[in-house]
């Protein structure tokens, strides 16, 4: 299974990709900051694991607690995606 998880809610951004049964992960700080890092960290992790968006099974977002504008932007991104 292809998924892709993050979660925004809290002051670190947490990302990761799961392809078959191998995981890459990056985190980098949240809050304001992952609004504009989210898309771009998310794009890298998919190409390292060699995925394109037509092939993930699933999108997980974190839906808190935390921060009201973390969880918009969460929740904004997997609708988008």
């Amino acid at each position: 299974m292809n998924l892709l998880a993050f979660d925004t809610s809290t002051d670190a951004l947490s990302i990761a990709v799961q392809h078959g049964a191998r995981v890459w992960q990056h985190s980098g700080a949240g809050g304001a900051q992952a609004s504009t890092t989210l898309i771009p960290a998310i794009r890298d992790l998919l190409a390292q694991a060699g995925l394109s968006f037509d092939q993930l099974d699933a999108v997980v977002f974190g839906r808190g607690p935390g921060s009201f504008t973390g969880l918009r932007t969460a929740c904004a991104v997997a609708q988008g995606l």
